[in-house]
């Protein structure tokens, strides 16, 4: 099992347009950048289709060190869950 890159999304579109290299790229980070911006400022971005990006804030909570056994806290954090939709989950799951 491979991962498909950034750079494996830019030379699969490129095999099948006619557009440069260079012209794929910025294309790319420009979709890249709409969607971590949408993320940033609304909390979420739909993909319909597709699925649903969505940040919430984790509060602190209390660890531990593994080398340490030290009991530590852990300051609060955004993160970022994705959740497929029905229809690519129903293709996913034939």
């Amino acid at each position: 099992m491979s991962t498909l890159t950034k750079a494996g999304i830019v030379d699969y579109i490129y095999e099948r347009t006619d557009k440069n290299r260079a012209e794929i790229k910025d294309l790319v980070e420009s979709i890249l950048d709409i969607m971590k911006t949408s993320i940033k400022k609304d909390h979420a971005l739909l993909i319909s289709g597709f699925g649903k990006f969505e940040a919430y804030d984790k509060r602190a909570r209390k660890g531990r060190n593994p080398q340490t056994t030290q009991t530590i806290t852990l300051p609060p954090r955004k993160v970022v869950v994705f959740r497929l939709s029905r229809k690519f989950r129903a293709e996913l799951n034939r």
